[in-house]
Formats: C-alpha cells, structure tokens, sequence
C-alpha cells in the first residue's frame, strides 16, 4: 500500500466488524421491543421505559468509555485492543437478550441490556474513532466512513433477511426463532470481523500530546461551535429513523395490512439504503459532506409521508415506498461520523490533544438519545391512543393515528435536521486550512526538518506506524 494510506482490502477488512455491529444494533430498536412485548408478556409501556432507561445509562457511560480509548494504549495501539474486549461482552448479553426463557421479568431485561450497551460503546466508538484516525484527507475521510457505513447496512439487511428466510422454508413458527436466529448471527460473527480487522488494518500513532486538565477540557467542548452543530444533528437523524424502526412492525402489520411480508419489505428498505451510499458518497465528494447531509434529510422528510397516499394491503406500493425512503437512510449515518473526523481537527488544534476517542463517544451519544427518546416516547404514545398489538382489535381511527405517528415526526426531524447543516462552516478548503495550521505548528516545536515531514503529512495523509 501506499505509506500512509490504506488499501483496499485493508479498507475491507476494517469495515467488516461493522456487520455484526449493525445485525445487533438493528434488532434492539426493531425486533426486540415487539419481541419482549409479544412473546415475553410485558406491558408495551414497560418495555418502551426499559429500553429508553438502558439507552440513557449508556449515554453515561459514553464519554467515560471514550476518554479511556484515548488514554489507554497496548502494543496494539489505542483502539484495536477494545474491539477485542468488547466481542465476549455482547456475545454473551446477545446470547441472554436473543434467546431468552419465558417469562422473563422487566429486571432481567434491563440488567442484560445495560450489559449489552457497555460492550456496545466499547466497540462503537473504537471502531469509529480508529477509522477517522486512518486518514487526514477531507474526501478520504468520507469514504472510509462510506465502506464502514456500507458494511452497517449490508449487516442489517442480510440480519433483516434471516426471519424472511425461515418464514420461507418453514423453519420459523414466530418472532421468537427470527429473533433468536438474529442472535447466532451476531455471536458467530463478532470474533472472526473482529479478528480479520485487528490483523490486517494498522493503526498510526497520534501527534504528541498537550498536556490539559480536565476543566480546561471542558471548557474547550463546551464552546466547540463546530462540535454543538453536530451533535444537534445526529441527535435530530437519531430520532426519525428510531421512531420509524420502533413502529414499523406494527406499521406494516397492521396498518398496511401486510404482516406476512413486513420483514421482506424492511429489507427492501435496507437494501435501498446499501444502493443509496455509493451515491451520497458521489455528491459528497463534489458539494461537500454537510450540503450532501442537509439535501439526504431533505429527501427523506420529502420521501416518507408519501405512504400516506399509497394504498393499504398491497405489496407492491409498500415495496415502492420503502425503495423511496430507504435511499436516504445510509447518506446520515456516515457523513455525520466523517464530519465528526474534521471537528476533531479543530479540537486538536485548540487542546493539543487528539481525542477522537471522546468526540467520537459524544456522537454515539446523542445518536442513542435520539433512539432512546424515540422508542420511549412512541410505545408511551401507542398506549395512549389504545393501540394493541393484535390483528382486529384496533379501530381505523386507531390505524390512522399510528400512521400519522410513523411519517410526521420522522419527517419534521429529518427536515430540521437538514436545515441545521445546510450552512455549516466546516467545508473541505476550511479542514484544509485547520491540517496546515497543524504542520505550521509541528515547525514550531519540532524544527524545519521535522516541519517538511509534517507538512507531507498533511498532504499525503502520512503518519508513523505503531507496531503490530
């Protein structure tokens, strides 16, 4: 490979733990809560309360976790390590969430789940912060985050197709053996993505480090424009495709009338979304990262209420509005985590500190928010306007509000999400600047010698290897 920059098969290789992270991640927020509700025999607004309590004690644990990536290195670097901590972890709380005993109790559900989203952050934000620290360039940066995205959905539509697939062949007699099957799917996954990246993909020392105390680095956060924007963003893409994945079971089995289908029509969803990446990736490299952002939200708040108008009970038009919708899905995710890259640019100029690790776990942080305030507010929600999760025992009127649910807030989301980083400052000649500024200051502190070194770094994306 070219000194600095990795390959393709190393690009490969660090996107695969993504695949197991996304077929875990997509059945808490889909599957799960219908699961434990249905066959588990707990009340709908238990459930939603559990899985919101579990998402904000893990926003805790966030940026704790984060600051440790940063500060805690091995012989293998300062991320790779945590991959591999974090793979018992959920293979062992997926093994308890995905195949449970029934009946379970709200306790055992919120105690595996805390375990879970431990393991969860661990590896999140490792894999993330070690992604954005494989490359200083502003274009190169968005890709990486593409492949990784492009491995997230490719994991949630090949976990989406696992219940569609025994439903086919007659393996499956309900929700329990789709959700289980999802579990071994993770398990067996974890381990060999995990393996594959730790040994093929290299991690680059980080710039020497200021030393800064801890206000001093509150302070700094605190007053990051650039960083505010962001996490008000992801917060806003959190929330639209929660509440949607929360009630899309209950959306298309009930109020499209398409129960037998509804886990092939999400797949459909994703699969448009896996076809949507390469594109918004395409744009970003021309209009830039958060113009490609702000128009994808657009598309999507455009997109969504479309299903109002499409007939009930028929495949086809659901089948053509997921298609519709689902191409937006992939564009938020990824360009928001390659944003993210260059906000740490800024932070390490004003701190002297590379933290990816920490700004990295701020994301995740307001992302699982969004989530957790999706999941609690829309099955409170579904409580309140007497919706139960059985065929024939909703009135139209029922109906109708829980499609209203499902399309306008997403859409509103999506919409002010877009408006919010339409005319964001951070353009690729501006992340530029902010790597120039970093050379100019190795010149500084390390002579004209090591400066030439520097700025070739800045434009070639070169940094020293840790050894393997």
């Amino acid at each position: 490979m070219a000194k600095g920059r990795i390959s393709k098969w190393q690009l490969g290789s660090f996107a695969l733990p993504a695949i197991p992270i996304a077929a875990l991640g997509l059945p808490i927020v889909v599957y799960l809560p219908p699961f434990y509700a249905e066959d588990m025999g707990l009340s709908l607004s238990l459930v939603g309360v559990i899985f919101m309590v579990a998402r904000f004690w893990d926003v805790f644990t966030d940026p704790v976790l984060g600051t440790l990536s940063d500060r805690i290195h091995s012989r293998w670097g300062r991320r790779r390590h945590w991959l591999v901590i974090s793979a018992p972890i959920l293979m062992l709380s997926s093994y308890m969430l995905f195949m449970p005993t029934a009946p379970v109790t709200g306790a055992y559900l919120m105690f595996w789940m805390v375990i879970l989203y431990i393991g969860w952050t661990l590896i999140t934000i490792s894999h993330m912060s070690w992604g954005a620290e494989l490359s200083t360039d502003y274009d190169e940066r968005s890709s990486i985050q593409g492949w990784r995205e492009f491995a997230l959905i490719f994991g949630s539509f090949t976990v989406l197709a696992l219940p569609a697939v025994l439903q086919t062949t007659g393996a499956s007699t309900g929700l329990a053996d789709g959700v289980a099957a999802m579990g071994w799917f993770v398990i067996i996954l974890l381990p060999i993505t995990i393996a594959l990246a730790v040994w093929v993909v290299p991690e680059f020392k980080s710039v020497p480090q200021a030393s800064i105390n801890w206000k001093e680095s509150g302070r700094l956060i605190l007053k990051n424009t650039l960083l505010r924007r962001v996490l008000l963003a992801d917060l806003l893409v959190g929330i639209a495709p929660g509440i949607t994945g929360s009630l899309y079971i209950f959306f298309a089995s009930y109020v499209m009338g398409l129960p037998e289908t509804a886990s092939l029509l999400l797949l459909v969803y994703f699969v448009a979304g896996f076809v949507g990446v390469p594109i918004w990736l395409r744009i970003a490299h021309k209009m830039g990262k958060h113009k490609t952002l702000a128009i994808a939200m657009f598309y999507g708040a455009t997109a969504l209420p479309l299903i109002v108008f499409m007939p009930r009970e028929e495949f086809w038009w659901l089948f053509f509005g997921n298609t519709l919708y689902g191409l937006a899905y992939g564009a938020g995710s990824f360009l928001l985590r390659a944003i993210m890259a260059d906000v740490c640019d800024r932070d390490l100029i004003d701190s002297g500190q590379q933290r990816t690790g920490l700004y990295y776990s701020l994301l995740t942080m307001t992302n699982k928010i969004g989530f957790a305030v999706a999941v609690g507010i829309t099955y409170v929600m579904l409580d309140a306007i007497g919706f139960v999760p059985e065929a024939g025992a909703n009135s139209p009127e029922t109906l109708n509000q829980l499609l209203a649910l499902y399309v306008s807030l997403p859409a509103l989301f999506m919409a002010i999400a877009g408006i919010v980083m339409w005319r964001y400052p951070l353009t690729k000649e501006a992340q530029a600047e902010l790597r120039a500024k970093l050379a100019e200051r190795h010149h500084t502190h390390e002579g004209p010698a090591d400066a030439a070194a520097a700025v070739a770094a800045v434009a070639t994306g070169v940094h020293d290897r840790t050894p393997d």
